[in-house]
């Protein structure tokens, strides 16, 4: 079967480009998105957690549908999926809910809407797992960690694009993002369907697993079990506990210790988003060639690991000079972990049950993301405002044993 290489990695790029936009237009605003109805912290952390909850629960069976009727259909539900859940998010929030429907704005319905929003958003948000199939079909073995670092650069992009075009336009008019973000959606699902091929022939699917084995905490215990990929997979959970958790107070930490606002927190994040794209984008192949997978993995995590000790060590007359440097660091570490992660994995699995395997990845990814802020949030009350970093710091090491011990998985 020929493929049009360069329309399957645009469509792939795109989708994934697609699905961190959604988040990344939205959430720096979500706060002021969301003064009319609430100011409870409590309430924004679980909306942002519900994402993650939809996406961990079913990733593994959109992975497994694409194993069993292939990428392109699949892909293509969980877009239009993401088109239907940022629309409804769209119009809860440009709905004048006071003026249309007072009691039903009373009884808390725009909020109800709002999660149902972000509960299908994060369903469609299996598109991260089934693009990551289509590299891997259309990839040698070799070659995937190269291929895999789209993914790196789209996360890149959305933390450079995203930031900057909300708070650009949200100068304007703060739904304004919203409205973006739905047109980049419908138009990636035109793409989708007009030039995305079908990347897994027929004769390489496979049937659906049972109900049972569908479910996602019994699909990462089959992850678990496998014990080529146990101590590696254990490692990337832990892994995205860790960042997610103390990157999502980051911002929070650097109002609070620094008195930063949305400018600086900002420009943060777009170093983020720059240095992770450029080594994702444009390093990680030549260093894969000469270092190895195995070798970047641990290096980037002692860089992740720097990045995160150094922060706590700034104060309020010395905070750009450390938070900017710090968060290189973070970026260039988490640039080389999470792609060459997956290409350690991958590699350890046959061809025909990639889409599963990405699959339950991304479900870990997702778990730690969900669980991540929470406990992070929990640490920064309760122990204080550095606790988090220095919490990471201790599960990074643990990543690191576990992926320096990974023959004796």
């Amino acid at each position: 079967m020929r493929l049009s290489r360069p329309s399957t990695y645009f469509c792939a790029f795109l989708t994934l480009l697609n699905d961190r936009l959604g988040e990344t237009l939205i959430f720096p605003l979500l706060p002021f998105l969301l003064a009319s109805f609430t100011s409870d912290g409590r309430v924004l952390g679980l909306l942002t957690g519900s994402y993650a909850v939809a996406q961990f629960a079913f990733t593994p069976l959109i992975g497994a549908l694409s194993d069993r009727y292939g990428r392109k259909p699949v892909i293509a539900a969980c877009v239009a999926g993401s088109v239907l859940g940022l629309g409804l998010f769209a119009l809860t929030l440009i709905l004048p809910w006071q003026e249309l429907a007072p009691a039903a704005s009373a009884a808390g319905l725009p909020l109800v809407l709002l999660f149902v929003a972000r509960l299908i958003d994060g369903v469609s948000g299996g598109t991260a797992a089934t693009a990551g199939a289509v590299l891997a079909d259309i990839s040698p073995p070799e070659k995937r960690a190269k291929a895999f670092g789209l993914i790196g650069v789209a996360f890149g992009l959305g933390f450079i694009l995203g930031p900057a075009a909300g708070g650009l336009l949200g100068r304007i008019n703060v739904t304004l993002p919203l409205l973006v973000a739905v047109g980049i959606a419908a138009l990636n699902l035109v793409l989708v369907l007009t030039l995305l091929p079908e990347t897994h022939p027929a004769e390489a699917r496979i049937e659906l697993p049972r109900k049972r084995e569908l479910q996602p905490i019994n699909q990462l215990a089959r992850v678990f079990a496998n014990p080529s990929v146990r101590r590696l997979s254990a490692a990337f959970l832990l892994f995205f506990l860790a960042f997610n958790g103390f990157t999502a107070i980051l911002v929070l930490y650097f109002k609070q210790r620094f008195d930063w606002g949305p400018g600086l927190a900002g420009a943060a994040f777009l170093v983020v988003g720059v240095v992770a794209t450029v080594v994702q984008g444009g390093l990680i192949g030549p260093l894969v060639q000469r270092f190895g997978e195995w070798r970047l993995s641990l290096a980037g995590l002692g860089l992740v690991i720097a990045g995160c000790l150094l922060i706590p060590t700034a104060s309020q007359t010395t905070a750009q000079a450390v938070v900017f440097p710090a968060v290189s660091l973070l970026a260039l570490g988490t640039g080389l972990v999470t792609p060459c992660l997956r290409a350690l994995v991958s590699r350890r699995l046959d061809g025909s049950g990639q889409g599963s395997a990405l699959g339950s990845l991304q479900g870990l990814q997702s778990l730690g993301s969900f669980v991540g802020p929470p406990l992070a949030g929990l640490a920064y009350e309760t122990l204080g405002p550095t606790s988090p970093f220095w919490l990471a710091a201790l599960m990074l090491a643990g990543v690191i044993a576990l992926v320096a011990g990974r023959q004796a998985s």
